[in-house]
């Protein structure tokens, strides 16, 4: 949950952040690409986890039909949520110019084949998952048509897509629902981990994360299969480890699973035997995530209209309909990139009291309001 505001505050306020690529090699800094590639961890994480709390959960209550309907109606409100309090978050444009469908859309549509999935055997929703995250890539082998129904549908489900919805408001699938439905159902069919006793548990996540690693490493090296974009040599050896390290978001890619995944795990597998006061501040954040998520999404847009005025713009000529954000168009903006980390490190100890404030508040009502479940 930090480190994902330090990704929407350099995307929203960093310099030339609207035109220029972090990952572009040729236009790009090693600062600047870790700065958006460490950010890389935060999705695959959160869609995993929501697939194991949807298993904790499961087992908490021992009720099928209930987990059921739970899952089927949360994943259903998020996208709803998605749709209007974030999106709205995110561009600030009351004319909804742009419908954009990311990891909380994404996290409602997995909720809701979970939902129907639950009947099946874990092993049989674990191999649907695998089979998910390694061979989505092969359907970009298929020989489809641009503008056939096929093609469109696919890619509404599995690729990077935007489609015009009408002559004002263009649909964008950020983040296709089906390949990170792999990663939920791996989520789920891992949450029996977390039952097995602590010390067995590390030792599992360390030879899981560090497999997970070994297999990325090898796949990345022979360079065929598992990312669409290749690496290759670059005008120096940081740049070609650049090259090497610049793997596939959207969608995510066999080798973005492994390493993200892969890190995550040793992450678990360390946080095991790490305790004290750090521990206790940062789950201050990881107990209220969708509310942090909204709530700081809110918090640096209004940061940077502040910056803007700053700057020397005024209202008339923020553009808040063409998805900058409300920065204007063909004038520079934003700030550079140390500054992104202080606004971020701002945005996260302004958010501390009020995450505390909501985690009492839910703990203490959670029966008195039934929308608490679903914040």
């Amino acid at each position: 949950m930090i480190i994902m505001a330090l990704d929407h505050v350099r995307d929203m306020m960093q310099i030339n952040s609207v035109v220029q690529s972090p990952t572009d090699l040729p236009t790009t800094t090693p600062a600047l690409f870790f700065t958006r590639w460490i950010t890389y961890l935060c999705a695959p994480i959160f869609v995993f986890l929501a697939g194991t709390s949807a298993y904790i959960s499961l087992r908490n209550k021992n009720n099928m039909s209930q987990s059921k309907k739970f899952l089927i109606t949360r994943g259903l409100g998020l996208i709803l949520l998605e749709f209007t309090i974030v999106n709205f978050g995110l561009f600030f444009d009351p004319g909804f110019h742009t419908l954009i469908f990311e990891v909380i859309a994404t996290i409602g549509f997995g909720f809701i084949i979970l939902g129907f999935l639950l009947k099946l055997k874990l092993k049989t929703i674990a191999i649907t998952g695998l089979i998910i995250i390694v061979g989505h890539n092969l359907l970009s082998l298929l020989p489809l048509a641009d503008g056939s129904i096929t093609k469109t549908i696919l890619d509404l489900l599995f690729n990077l897509a935007a489609f015009p919805v009408s002559p004002n408001t263009t649909f964008v699938m950020a983040y296709p629902p089906i390949p990170w439905l792999g990663i939920m159902l791996i989520g789920f069919t891992s949450g029996n981990l977390f039952e097995l006793p602590e010390e067995k548990r590390a030792l599992l996540f360390l030879r899981i994360g560090l497999g997970a690693l070994l297999i990325f490493v090898a796949l990345r090296f022979i360079n065929i299969y598992g990312d669409p974009s290749l690496w290759s040599v670059q005008k120096n050896r940081m740049f070609t480890f650049l090259s090497f390290m610049n793997i596939t978001k959207y969608p995510p890619s066999l080798l973005f699973c492994l390493i993200t995944l892969g890190i995550m795990f040793l992450i678990f597998a360390f946080s095991e035997k790490t305790k004290g006061w750090f521990m206790k501040v940062i789950s201050v954040y990881g107990k209220v995530p969708f509310f942090y998520f909204l709530v700081h999404f809110y918090l640096i847009h209004i940061a940077l209209i502040g910056l803007l005025f700053l700057q020397g713009f005024h209202w008339h000529q923020l553009d808040f309909a063409s998805g900058t954000f409300g920065r204007p168009k063909d004038m520079q903006s934003g700030v550079s990139l140390g500054i992104v980390y202080l606004i971020w490190i701002c945005v996260v100890v302004i958010l501390y009291k009020p995450c505390v404030w909501y985690g009492r508040f839910k703990t203490a009502n959670k029966n008195k309001y039934w929308w608490l479940r679903y914040i």
